[in-house]
């Protein structure tokens, strides 16, 4: 069934506006400011984030487990589907580059910059350096809204792939910093195996020796942070020009999104021969 509802969640990101209906967060964000903000869960930082990760994390697990035995599984489908719809990464991509692709093809540097703070939070002090960060952006985008998902899911069913999106939107939009730290620390611990998994495909699609001599060093590291891993590998897998302003500035962009679509039709095809297989 897994592999089922994998292959629906791609159809409906590709071809339904859905998932923007159902990835509403406000209910979720406005408990977690209102936990927040109680004096007497000020210090109790662990016990927020087990009432707002680890209790719904609960409910769906014992609601799965009442539905799988009915009706050979056929109820619990669409609840897998709509939790992993849910899980995925909020925002399109390739919409929120649109303007920035724009004026970067026009060589308008002072507009690429203004609408790389605007649409993507980034900031730099010259283009190139700008360039790297909307690069940086798209490849951590990918992998934790979409990559990092679907391996948990497939792995460990839903209940994992919501924990880990519930830890995201707390460690991104916590005013606590002692609540997302601690967040961010599990999220940490959950993206150690798929991105290097994710980096490891990008060896068989890229540029193999220049990803396998950066994954020689950081392969059991614990300290680099995942964007910064799949950052630097996915720079040096998809062999990426020196960023010029102009048209050809944007052939880096268009190198790493190619990638990760070969990188996430193995993962595909990875994941239907071992439905097979299994």
């Amino acid at each position: 069934m897994s592999f089922l509802v994998l292959l629906l969640v791609l159809w409906v990101e590709k071809f339904s506006a859905l998932s923007q209906r159902v990835q509403r967060d406000g209910f979720y964000l406005g408990e977690l400011w209102r936990l927040e903000a109680r004096p007497r869960l000020a210090a109790q930082l662990w016990w927020v984030l087990g009432v707002l990760v680890l209790l719904p994390a609960l409910v769906l697990a014992l609601l799965l487990l009442v539905l799988q035995p009915v009706a050979y599984g056929l109820l619990a489908l669409p609840v897998h589907f709509f939790v992993l719809l849910y899980s995925l990464g909020r925002g399109d991509l390739k919409a929120a580059l649109g303007p920035f692709r724009d004026a970067w093809r026009r060589e308008d540097a002072q507009a690429a910059v203004h609408v790389a703070e605007r649409d993507l939070g980034l900031g730099a002090d010259s283009a190139c350096e700008l360039m790297q960060q909307v690069q940086a952006r798209m490849l951590w985008q990918a992998y934790e809204g979409f990559f990092a998902v679907i391996f948990w899911y497939f792995l460990l069913g839903p209940v994992i792939a919501l924990a880990y999106r519930l830890l995201a939107l707390a460690a991104d939009h916590s005013k606590n910093p002692a609540v997302a730290e601690r967040a961010a620390q599990l999220r940490h611990a959950l993206d150690w195996l798929p991105v290097r998994l994710l980096a490891a495909s990008f060896a068989l699609v890229g540029n193999f020796v220049a990803v396998s001599k950066v994954m020689l060093h950081e392969l059991l590291s614990w300290d680099i942070s995942a964007a910064s891993l799949i950052a630097r590998v996915g720079n040096v897998a998809g062999e990426l020009p020196e960023p010029v302003v102009g048209p050809q500035g944007l052939l880096g962009l268009d190198s790493l999104w190619q990638m990760l679509l070969r990188a996430g039709v193995l993962w595909y095809a990875g994941f239907a021969v071992w439905t097979v297989l299994g």
